[in-house]
C-alpha cells in the first residue's frame, strides 16, 4: 500500500511532466511569434502554478528555477525585455534543467543546477536593459534529452463508472458460480470458483480505490466560500477543516457539493449570531465552524458543526402546525428528535428574509434527497444557546453496497447497512400496542415497532399496524433501521447474513413502487428486492 505522501509526489511528477512538455511546445512557438499575448499568458500560467505547486510538496530547488523563469516572462509580457535568441535559449536551457530536476527527484545529486545557467537567469530576471546582458560567453546548459513517459495516467470519470458496472455484473455471476461449486461436489470447481472469489474481490476494490480522491479538494474550497457570506451576512466566522487526506468516491463527492454549500450557507446566515449579540450572551465576537471528515468502518462521515444560537424548537413545532405537518396537541409530546424531522420536509424554512445567501425557499429537503440518492445518512442534532452539528453518512462506494438479508413471507429483501442501526430478537410479550402502532423498549429507548409483512403487502384499508396477533411465533427477529432522526423497527420473519450486493434499479412499471430502490440477484439465482429505508420510513408515517 502506497503511502499518502507517495501518491502526492506521484501526482505533482506526472501534472509537472505535463507542465514541461507544455512549456517546451509553447516557447517554441513563441520564438516564431514572440507578440501571441495568448501564449505568454499561458507560459506565465504554468511556470505559476509549478513553482506553487513544487513549493507546497518541498522541491524548493524546482520552485525557485519556476520562479526566476515566470519573473523572466513577466518582464517579456510587460515589455522590459526582449525575446531576443539569447534570452530565448536561457528560456529553453532552464525549462530543460526543470524537466531534468522533475525527473531527477528522487536523486537531487543527478540534476544538480547549473552555476553558469543560474547566473544567466538572474541577469535576465534582474536587469531591465538589454545591453547589461551578456550571454554570449555562456555555454549551452547540456540536458539528457531522453525521452520520458509519465507513470500515471488521467481517466475520464464515466470509463470508470462502466468498468465499476461491469466488476458489479461480475459479482453477481461469480456468487452463482461459488452456489453451484457448494452444490456440486468437485475439487477442480471449488479451486476455481475459490480463485474467481479472490480475483473478482480484488478487481473490485481496485477499481473503487481507483475511483477515490481527497476530500479536500471540496473542503478547500470553503475558506474562501466562509469569508464571502461572512462579509455579506457581517459576520465573524472562523472555519475549522480536519480530515481533508480523507478519500472518498469522486461520484458520491461530487453528488454532496451543493449539499454541504447549503448547509455552510445555513450555518452562517440562520446559525451564527452577529458579533454583538454573541457578545451579549457571553460568547466570543467571533464564531466558530467545523468541518471534519474521517472514517467509520465502511463510511465516511462527514460533520458540520457552529457554535451559533441552535435551532429554537417552539418555533419549529409552530412552524409545523402552521403548515399542518402535525397538530397543535401531537407537537407538544414531540421528542425532540422529531421536531427536528420537520426541517427536512419540503418548503419547510424559518427565514424571515431574503438575503444574497438565505431564505430563497430550498429547504433542507434537497439536501436530504441528495444523500438519499447515494444511500446516505443525514442526522441532526442542536442545543439552543450552544450550536447545531449536521452529520452526513455516505458509502464509500455507489455501486456496491453493504447489505442485511433477510426474509419476509417467502420472499428475500435485502436492506443496506447504512441505514441498519442494530438486530434484535424480542419476546412478543415485549411488544405493547399503543393506538393504532406497536412500541418497544429497544435499547433504552422507546421505538416504534412494525410487521413488515403486513406494511407490504396487507391491503391499505385492512392494514393494521398495531395488531399483534398478525405475528407468526414468540420471538420477532427486529431490524432497527434510522432515518430524518427517526427509528423504526422493522419485524421480520427470518434474518440471514451481511452481503456486499449490486443494487440494479427496477424496470418500468415495477420503478413506480417506490418502497424498493432496486434489486439484486443472489448467488443461488434468486432475485431479491432491496428496501428503501427512507420511503418505507415515510410511508408508515403517512399511513400511521
Amino acid at each position: 500500500m502506497k503511502s499518502r505522501e507517495q501518491e502526492y509526489k506521484e501526482i505533482f511528477i506526472a501534472e509537472a511532466l505535463e507542465y514541461y512538455d507544455a512549456l517546451n511546445r509553447h516557447i517554441s512557438d513563441l520564438e516564431r511569434n514572440p507578440q501571441d499575448e495568448r501564449l505568454l499568458a499561458e507560459v506565465f500560467r504554468l511556470l505559476h502554478n509549478l513553482k506553487a505547486n513544487a513549493k507546497a510538496i518541498g522541491y524548493l530547488q524546482i520552485s525557485d528555477i519556476s520562479h526566476k523563469l515566470e519573473t523572466a516572462f513577466s518582464l517579456i509580457r510587460n515589455k522590459e525585455l526582449s525575446f531576443s535568441d539569447e534570452v530565448v535559449m536561457v528560456l529553453f536551457d532552464g525549462v530543460d534543467m526543470l524537466g531534468d530536476l522533475i525527473t531527477n527527484v528522487d536523486n537531487p545529486s543527478a540534476s544538480e543546477p547549473d552555476p553558469v545557467l543560474l547566473r544567466n537567469l538572474d541577469i535576465i530576471v534582474d536587469s531591465l536593459s538589454d545591453s547589461a546582458i551578456e550571454l554570449s560567453k555562456v555555454q549551452k546548459y547540456s540536458s539528457s534529452k531522453s525521452l520520458t513517459l509519465s507513470d500515471l495516467i488521467y481517466i475520464q470519470i464515466k470509463k470508470l463508472d462502466h468498468l465499476l458496472n461491469l466488476v458489479g455484473e461480475l459479482m453477481i455471476d461469480r456468487d452463482q458460480i461459488l452456489a453451484i461449486s457448494r452444490e456440486i461436489n468437485n475439487d477442480d470447481l471449488k479451486n476455481v470458483s475459490s480463485h474467481l472469489y479472490r480475483i473478482t474481490e480484488e478487481l473490485q476494490y481496485s477499481v473503487m480505490d481507483a475511483r477515490l480522491v481527497n476530500i479536500g479538494t471540496l473542503f478547500n474550497k470553503f475558506p474562501r466560500i466562509v469569508r464571502d457570506i461572512a462579509v455579506a451576512e457581517k459576520k465573524e466566522v472562523n472555519l475549522e477543516m480536519v480530515g481533508q487526506n480523507i478519500q472518498i468516491d469522486r461520484n458520491i463527492l461530487q453528488i454532496i457539493t451543493d449539499s454541504l454549500l447549503h448547509l455552510v450557507r445555513n450555518a452562517i446566515t440562520h446559525g451564527i449570531e452577529t458579533p454583538a449579540v454573541r457578545e451579549k450572551a457571553g460568547k466570543s465576537s467571533t464564531g466558530s465552524l467545523s468541518l471534519k471528515a474521517r472514517n467509520d468502518r465502511d463510511n465516511v462521515v462527514i460533520e458540520l458543526s457552529d457554535d451559533g444560537k441552535g435551532i429554537d424548537f417552539k418555533k419549529v413545532k409552530k412552524v409545523a402546525v402552521q403548515k399542518e405537518l402535525v397538530s397543535a396537541d401531537a407537537a407538544e409530546n414531540l421528542p425532540d428528535s422529531e421536531v427536528l424531522s420537520f426541517l427536512f420536509e419540503p418548503g419547510f424554512s424559518m427565514a424571515k428574509e431574503v438575503t444574497e445567501y438565505s431564505g430563497r425557499g430550498v429547504g433542507l429537503d434537497v439536501v436530504k434527497n441528495a444523500i438519499d440518492s447515494i444511500g446516505g445518512l443525514l442526522k441532526i442534532d442542536s442545543k439552543v444557546g450552544e450550536g447545531t452539528t449536521f452529520t452526513m453518512q455516505l458509502p464509500t462506494s455507489i455501486a456496491v453496497k453493504g447489505a442485511l438479508l433477510f426474509e419476509v413471507d417467502q420472499i428475500f429483501y435485502a436492506i443496506p447497512l447504512i441505514h441498519t442501526e442494530l438486530v434484535v430478537a424480542m419476546n412478543v410479550n415485549e411488544l405493547h400496542e399503543v393506538g393504532d402502532v406497536m412500541v418497544a423498549d429497544i435499547g433504552g429507548e422507546t421505538t416504534t415497532v412494525v410487521y413488515l409483512n403486513e406494511l407490504l403487502n396487507a391491503p391499505e384499508g385492512e392494514m393494521k399496524l398495531g395488531d399483534k396477533t398478525k405475528l407468526k411465533g414468540i420471538e420477532q427477529n427486529i431490524i432497527v433501521v434510522s432515518y430524518n432522526n427517526r427509528r423504526l423497527g422493522l419485524i421480520v420473519d427470518k434474518l440471514y447474513r451481511q452481503q456486499d450486493i449490486v443494487v440494479k434499479p427496477l424496470s418500468r412499471p415495477l420503478d413506480k413502487i417506490e418502497l424498493y430502490s432496486g434489486v439484486t440477484l443472489l448467488g443461488t439465482g434468486r432475485v431479491c428486492l432491496v428496501l428503501d429505508v427512507p420511503a418505507v420510513t415515510r410511508y408508515f408515517i403517512n399511513n400511521r
